[in-house]
């Protein structure tokens, strides 16, 4: 499809609350299918669609298993979290910074896949980081808001990357 613009922070979009997606349109089609294109061109972990600049309560989650796409999430919601893990968070709407952040390490999350239909999903680790992660996009907030002490600047790869 098309690679859409990723708002960085200072943008006042991202302290916006989504709205719910009420019905599958051929607009929603295009937008997933565009999220997850600018997802994967980013090699980012998780995207939410007010991060392309859209009110709507999704997000796309990359599993980071071989072979394995993007799972869509329409209108989710984390209805169960337990345990803790600390480690450093980025954010696509935050290029250049990561800060250390505690999250739950099991999260249980419900939402509307593509076709409407309701499922429930757990993990743990990554997964668990990046649902919270990105639900918190859905209600305006920003990783750096829970950042226990400063950001700081990632480390370029040696190759240049």
């Amino acid at each position: 499809m098309a690679l859409r613009e990723i708002r960085t922070m200072g943008d006042p979009i991202l302290e916006k609350k989504s709205k719910p997606v009420k019905e599958i349109t051929e607009r929603i089609r295009e937008l997933i299918a565009d999220m997850t294109d600018t997802l994967m061109d980013a090699e980012g972990v998780g995207l939410a669609a007010v991060q392309v600049g859209v009110l709507k309560r999704i997000i796309i989650v990359d599993t980071c298993e071989e072979g394995s796409d993007p799972i869509v999430m329409i209108n989710p919601v984390i209805k169960e979290t337990s345990g803790e893990q600390e480690g450093y968070e980025g954010c696509l709407s935050v290029p250049g910074k990561t800060g250390m952040v505690t999250r739950p390490d099991h999260v249980v999350v419900e939402f509307l896949n593509e076709d409407m239909e309701p499922v429930t999903m757990e993990g743990d680790g990554l997964f668990a980081r990046c649902v919270c992660h990105e639900c918190d996009h859905l209600e305006g907030e920003l990783y750096v808001d829970k950042v226990e002490g400063e950001l700081k600047d990632v480390e370029k790869e040696a190759d240049g990357d």
